[in-house]
């Protein structure tokens, strides 16, 4: 079976386009990552899996060692030092700290390392130098202590968000500002207080803009053009719009990257997602808090609950869905191989990702080769490896104890369990009932014994 040719849908021109590589011998791929004042909440776990994916899927077609992933780390923000100071803490303090729980949750969610995560605060050097070229070519002019992008200099502006003049500045939430020589201008460099973190330039003490960094750090690591940038579809306006008015007009180029992808939005139980609604939930909290359904979540599990809907489609992340997908991983871990080393994709199932990611397709896959697998040990082993090179590595194949469940896991069922058992000492039937209902979607099977006792058991 050949290699197939892979085809991912462009932001930038609204169509399915096939992948040519600017250099095969280095595919260079940006993805934006964390503003580290906060944990990273189940919405921003999307775009890492999805593009942890087609990093893993690029390195399979082109080989490890030419592939070079850059997600950078935000460490230099007005949220962080709102948040510094709200805490009574350090800015460096705060974005250490944060810093590691969200790689800490990443390794988690079965996510490769990136080859390269800067940080901005380690590229203002770069960031001062593009800023001087847009001046320098007349895209860019100091005010006040800020410099500012000339949104009108530039002709081609919105071509990525394809919106026009009005929208723009009202999806840009334009801050009205006497040193403005127009409405949509952003900032490039602003002044500091001297209680706020900031750099020597040219215009005096200052920090960077939220778009400039990423223009600077993708400039410093992958060149002046590569070939993918990534994130989610909130980002394409008016960030990835200002990253190429920054990049293209400082180094005269006309694309800064050649392939723009964006993942869609996330809600929570069929609502968007906002503290105000009670449905905020972190990564972190799913992993080691009982906040989602009354228990943590193994990372594998969110992240094939992830990978249920393609990347482009908007998804509901549910209490149902994460449910589904434990009880899928249960199902394949009947037929891991244990002691198989291999982890590639096979020909069929790369077949199916390359059309733009297409990870529904691809869990049909599995599915069938599953039942495949429960006659025939090649099958197994061609689902085994597979799902080690997309990450499930770690499924249950390290004697977690009853079929797959941790030691937490156990805690909350045998939890429930006497909460039934109290239930029905007290005639409240209903409760009873629903405490049943709840275990078995979990995948657990109840016994009433004679002498009063239940005992339970993962459904195989």
């Amino acid at each position: 079976m050949s290699t197939p040719v892979l085809k991912i849908y462009n932001t930038l021109t609204r169509t399915k386009e096939e992948f040519r590589p600017i250099d095969p011998a280095n595919v260079r791929m940006y993805v934006c990552g964390p503003t580290v004042y906060d944990y990273a909440h189940i919405g921003n776990a999307r775009p890492l899996i999805v593009f942890d994916v087609l990093f893993r899927l690029l390195r399979h077609l082109y080989g490890a060692e030419h592939v070079t992933y850059v997600r950078n780390i935000t460490d230099v923000d007005d949220k962080i030092n709102a948040r510094a100071a709200e805490r009574g803490i350090s800015i460096r303090e705060l974005t250490e700290e944060t810093n590691k729980v969200f790689q800490d949750d990443v390794r988690a969610l079965g996510c490769l390392e990136p080859t390269v995560q800067p940080r901005a605060t380690e590229h203002i050097a770069q960031m001062i130098a593009i800023i001087e070229k847009l001046i320098a070519s007349g895209h860019a002019y100091a005010a006040d202590g800020h410099v500012l992008f000339d949104v009108p200099s530039m002709k081609e502006y919105g071509r990525l968000s394809r919106r026009s003049l009005d929208e723009m500045i009202a999806g840009a939430r334009v801050d009205v500002a006497p040193y403005k020589r127009g409405d949509m201008d952003f900032v490039l460099w602003k002044p500091s207080k001297d209680t706020e973190p900031g750099w020597d330039s040219p215009w005096g003490r200052g920090r960077p803009g939220w778009h400039i960094e990423c223009s600077a750090m993708s400039w410093k690591h992958l060149g002046e053009t590569f070939d993918i940038h990534g994130g989610g579809i909130d980002l394409v306006f008016p960030h990835h719009e200002n990253e190429i008015a920054q990049s293209c007009c400082a180094f005269g180029r006309d694309v800064m990257a050649n392939y723009w992808m964006h993942n869609g939005f996330l809600q929570v139980e069929g609502e968007k997602m906002s503290k105000s609604l009670g449905n905020f939930v972190t990564i972190h909290e799913l992993l080691h808090t009982e906040k989602f359904g009354g228990r943590s979540w193994r990372g594998d599990v969110l992240r094939l609950a992830m990978l249920r809907t393609h990347y482009r489609q908007p998804i509901d992340f549910s209490l149902s869905s994460v449910i589904e997908a434990n009880k899928t991983l249960d199902t394949w871990g009947r037929v891991w191989v244990s002691n198989l080393e291999i982890a590639e994709l096979d020909k069929e199932a790369e077949a199916i990702l390359a059309d733009d990611l297409n990870t529904p397709a691809l869990l049909t896959w599995l599915h069938a080769m599953y039942n495949q697998a429960e006659r025939d040990g090649t099958a197994q082993r061609r689902l085994t490896s597979t799902l080690r090179a997309l990450g499930f590595d770690d499924l249950f194949f390290k004697s977690k104890g009853s079929f797959g469940l941790t030691d937490d896991d156990k805690s909350v069922v045998d939890q429930k369990v006497t909460a039934r058992l109290a239930a029905r000492a007290s005639k409240n039937w209903a409760e009873s009932d629903r405490i049943r209902d709840e275990l078995a979607a979990m995948g657990i099977a109840l016994k009433d014994n004679k002498d009063g006792t239940t005992t339970w058991e993962v459904k195989r």
